[in-house]
């Protein structure tokens, strides 16, 4: 199966971004596939501001990157754009970081005002990064994600579906470009 590394950047332990990063992975392992995470907030600071990809833990999350077959990549969408904690991370990268890799952009949200800002902020920069293959982009509004206290979450039912479709869509992606290990 594929190996799949996981970019959190939302800047809070308890967000919904989170908490649905958490659902993706429990369904991509379940399909067999080898899961690595990041939470760009876990990294420290001075190293993000000052650029320097080449601090130990920055390193480790650019290998990682380097030898993952395809990516989720998750956001909170605030005043239209994609977290500036994810902004500082891929800035980072190499210029082809992204190369033969299929990504998934995953984003929550307070308003369907926001939906444009993973098509027309987040996607571009991807695409330069030299993704393969760039599934569609999924938006979920945070008043339709109910965190359980177990940690997992439910989506309202008319989400559900084109949810599962959205990770359906990057597995498939998967099973279509990723070597065999």
């Amino acid at each position: 199966m594929a190996r799949v590394f996981t970019i959190n950047g939302s800047p809070s332990p308890t967000s919904r971004t989170a908490a649905l990063l958490r659902d993706v992975v429990g369904h991509l392992r379940a399909q067999g596939h080898q899961v690595e995470s990041l939470n760009v907030r876990d990294l420290p600071a001075s190293d993000l501001v000052n650029a320097r990809a080449d601090a130990p833990e920055v390193a480790a999350a650019i290998a990682s990157i380097a030898s993952a077959d395809g990516l989720v990549v998750a956001t909170p969408i605030y005043k239209a754009a994609y977290s500036g904690l994810l902004k500082i991370f891929l800035d980072l990268l190499p210029q082809y970081a992204f190369e033969q890799k299929t990504v998934l952009p995953l984003a929550t949200g307070g308003s369907f005002a926001h939906l444009l800002a993973l098509d027309y902020g987040l996607r571009p920069v991807l695409s330069s990064l030299g993704a393969r293959h760039i599934v569609g982009s999924y938006f979920v509004l945070d008043k339709t994600i109910r965190l359980l206290p177990d940690g997992t979450v439910e989506l309202d039912g008319e989400i559900e579906p084109k949810y599962r479709a959205a990770i359906e869509a990057f597995t498939d992606s998967l099973r279509r470009h990723a070597p065999t290990h």
